[in-house]
């Protein structure tokens, strides 16, 4: 399910050594697009439950993750694949 969360100090863990592909919704709470997002995300999470893991990345509490990946707006959707974002 999307509601896993993501965070600077879980993320090498979680997400760069996960076995299977990790889709990572960088977001805000203030952000209006990414309330828009959200339920897509959710629908996802549900359709590939034990195929991709799929969680939420706070950007404003998580600034090291979105600095090191460039994240310059938001919603942004990052695709992780062996430890490496997929292009």
């Amino acid at each position: 399910m999307a509601d896993t969360t993501f965070t600077d100090a879980n993320f090498d863990q979680d997400v760069l050594k996960s076995q299977m592909p990790v889709v990572v919704d960088f977001w805000a709470v203030w952000c209006a697009p990414c309330r828009i997002v959200s339920p897509i995300i959710e629908d996802l999470a549900k359709e590939y439950e034990g195929k991709v893991k799929v969680g939420k990345l706070n950007v404003d509490e998580n600034q090291n993750m979105a600095s090191k990946y460039g994240i310059m707006s938001i919603p942004t959707v990052m695709i992780f694949k062996k430890g490496e974002p997929v292009k």
